[in-house]
């Protein structure tokens, strides 16, 4: 126990093996004894309202935060014909689409088929604020709304984050993770080496490396138009 950074174990205290699903099947499933308190491994944790699953796939957040969506979607759905749409617009926004885009940048690279799910919501919160039906192409509807669709939410998000990175407004450890690659000696002799484009690392699993922060990161940045990497303020950008 540390109690210098008033940290203690509990009894709600859970160690998580970040593994392959195959491979955890294999861990040892027994408490661990830590002092006087025995701690049980976990398949799944929550931090900071965000669920980690042991092989970081990301299911357990996906499902609880379509879940959260849709209960406070039927709440909302009993009043929205008795409200304006403008206030049914921005209950919309801070009672589901919040909750949607909470900690999404941890969601980067997730498979097709949980970004449909996100997608899902994002497409009935659109037709309830409008009242239209499900056969109605919904592109026009977000952008009336001008609401993005779950996979550009969480790149937008990601975007930022590398805004406040570049800037210096952002936590250290993140933003020393990201090299230009005009830093690189080797490279000065490139096109991009005069330009604002970072390095993206090299990985070898595509399912994890390339979710990772500095990769997902860099490539989201480079894909970006230079007059908008080169932005002189948030606001700008």
């Amino acid at each position: 126990m540390d109690r210098s950074n008033r940290l203690q174990f509990t009894t709600k205290t859970e160690i998580l093996w970040s593994t392959t699903g195959c491979r955890f099947q294999k861990l040892s499933q027994s408490p661990l004894r830590v002092g006087s308190v025995n701690v049980a491994p976990s398949s799944v944790v929550r931090d900071l309202g965000i669920y980690l699953d042991s092989d970081v796939s990301m299911r357990s957040h996906v499902a609880t935060t379509v879940s959260a969506c849709f209960l406070m979607l039927r709440q909302l759905w009993i009043v929205c014909r008795s409200l304006p749409r403008s206030v049914l617009q921005s209950l919309m926004s801070s009672l589901v689409l919040s909750r949607l885009d909470h900690g999404n940048t941890t969601l980067t690279g997730i498979p097709s088929y949980l970004l449909q799910q996100l997608l899902l919501v994002v497409k009935l919160v659109a037709r309830l604020v409008f009242s239209s039906s499900r056969y109605n192409h919904i592109t026009p509807l977000l952008h009336q709304l001008h609401w993005l669709r779950a996979p550009e939410r969480i790149q937008f998000k990601l975007a930022v984050l590398m805004f406040k990175c570049l800037q210096g407004t952002a936590p250290s450890f993140l933003a020393d993770k990201l090299r230009y690659i005009s830093n690189f000696g080797t490279w000065r002799g490139l096109r991009s080496s005069s330009s604002l484009t970072l390095n993206v690392r090299r990985t070898r699993l595509s399912t994890v490396g390339d979710r990772a922060f500095p990769v997902a990161a860099a490539r989201t940045w480079n894909s970006l138009p230079q007059h908008v990497t080169s932005a002189p303020s948030m606001s700008a950008f």
